[in-house]
């Protein structure tokens, strides 16, 4: 069994030293790091050093981080990276927030984080469905696909306020039916028709 440590800074300027120092008093080797520095935009599966880790990582092994949070931009971006990695029978442990799956306070920490992602994914559709329901309400008519701009222009506003939040184009896009390539193309007809309208 491996120990392989994890590590993620927003920006250049912040100092991941507290994270090294973490996962080396822990028992992680320096050889044995990977890094990352990137935006919380990004999901982990997107970032270089988690691909590296992802692809290094092998069944037995133990991924030491040293808050849970450092392995995604969201609660759901965390859950799904401990799911990723628990399928490939590689367990996860965190410093500072005391999980480690071989206590059973780690194994109920693990659990209630997925308790958690679930009830998150539930508030989301709620929140998307309400705002279609009001747009309904309004007079728009949701179609596939929808030929109205006014129908696209409410799609796309529904898709920016989920960007803003930081979920990733793709996750934006499926919330209002859409693939990222449709939202793509909507993107460049709805800067099509402000181009094209007059003064």
């Amino acid at each position: 069994m491996r120990l392989l440590g994890y590590t993620r800074v927003s920006t250049v300027g912040q100092d991941p030293t507290l994270q090294h120092d973490a996962l080396h008093t822990a028992g992680v080797q320096d050889r044995d790091v990977f890094s990352d520095v990137t935006s919380g935009a990004k999901n982990a599966t997107e970032r270089p050093g988690m691909k590296k880790l992802l692809a290094y990582a092998q069944p037995g092994d133990t991924v030491v981080v040293w808050r849970i949070d450092r392995l995604g931009r969201s609660l759901l971006d965390v859950l799904n990276t401990v799911n990723l990695l628990r399928e490939r029978d590689v367990k996860i442990k965190s410093v500072s927030d005391g999980i480690d799956p071989e206590t059973s306070s780690g194994r109920l920490m693990l659990g209630l984080l997925g308790t958690l992602a679930e009830y998150e994914r539930e508030l989301i559709t709620e929140r998307v469905n309400a705002g279609i329901a009001a747009a309904k309400a309004q007079g728009t008519r949701f179609g596939r696909p929808p030929v109205d701009p006014e129908v696209v222009d409410r799609k796309l506003a529904i898709v920016a306020e989920e960007r803003a939040k930081g979920r990733s184009a793709e996750d934006a896009a499926s919330m209002v039916g859409w693939s990222r390539a449709t939202l793509y193309r909507h993107l460049q007809g709805a800067k099509r028709r402000l181009s094209a309208q007059p003064g």
